[in-house]
């Protein structure tokens, strides 16, 4: 079942939802498999970055396939994928699950020339704690300053668009991309957050101009589903126009025909940055 996906942010002021069954087809878990079970690309390159508060991370970057062939002046978009608590650690390999080796596809690479930047984070990035009316909700966790230092170092000295820089995530990484939204308002043009514990409601109104879409299953007992859509609606009533993409039956996990999809990269792709200033410190 494949999931379509607007080509551009929907009005403000709603949620636009999407509601699909949840029901892989076999051509999809396949593919899945194949792309979880394949050697690490060496294109993803293993780096290290030092913080300003010493916290070391880990991360890989994938370069443009296509970067000798733009023009000098090119500037491209930046894409942080941010992994899930079962990736906590620093070996620089865990990081990279079938989410995040999807990226250096050939098909995908050509289709979607950018930096990929796949932190790997040695303590969580995002923290639950009960918010407004008692719902689960989310907030930078300790790593979170170190990821989001990253994302400006690499920002200044590689040729990146400040205009599109996106970031995604799964579970924790889900959480912390959008608690990096309200961390960092203007520096992230749009962000795609799969299973997430949002941060609490009160913080919708900052994100509100911000293009996301949220990606969950109704069944996930681990990050509640409930939560997350309270999150759209807040984020809706605050004049915001939320893509809510709801997968009927689905446990927490990314949808398997979305980790290769070219749809949803196309809606994150197509949002851009507007000038308002540079981003806060």
């Amino acid at each position: 079942m494949s999931c379509v996906i607007p080509a551009a942010q929907a009005g403000t002021g709603r949620v636009e939802e999407r509601v699909l069954p949840y029901a892989p087809l076999p051509d999809d878990l396949k593919a899945l498999d194949e792309v979880i079970k394949a050697p690490l690309s060496d294109d993803f390159v293993a780096k290290s970055y030092t913080a300003p508060d010493g916290r070391t991370v880990p991360y890989r970057l994938l370069a443009p396939a296509l970067v000798a062939a733009q023009p000098a002046a090119a500037r491209l978009p930046l894409v942080v994928v941010l992994h899930g608590s079962g990736s906590i650690g620093q070996d620089n390999t865990g990081q990279m699950t079938g989410f995040a080796k999807a990226w250096s596809l050939p098909p995908l690479r050509q289709r979607f020339p950018a930096y990929v930047v796949a932190p790997q984070v040695d303590v969580r990035s995002a923290d639950y704690a009960p918010g407004s009316g008692g719902r689960l909700a989310s907030h930078p966790g300790a790593s979170l300053p170190a990821v989001l230092a990253l994302v400006d170092d690499l920002a200044g000295r590689l040729p990146i668009d400040p205009a599109r820089i996106y970031v995604v995530g799964f579970s924790m990484g889900a959480s912390a991309a959008l608690d990096a939204l309200v961390a960092r308002p203007g520096r992230f043009a749009a962000a795609v957050a799969f299973s997430a514990v949002p941060p609490d409601r009160d913080q919708a109104a900052a994100v509100a101009g911000v293009p996301t879409m949220l990606v969950h299953g109704d069944k996930d007992t681990e990050n509640p589903f409930d939560n997350d859509h309270a999150w759209a609606e807040a984020v809706a009533q605050a004049g915001g126009g939320p893509i809510f993409v709801r997968y009927q039956g689905m446990e927490h996990r990314v949808p398997p025909d979305m980790v290769l999809a070219p749809g949803w990269r196309d809606w994150l792709f197509a949002q851009r940055l507007k000038p308002s200033g540079p981003p806060a410190p």
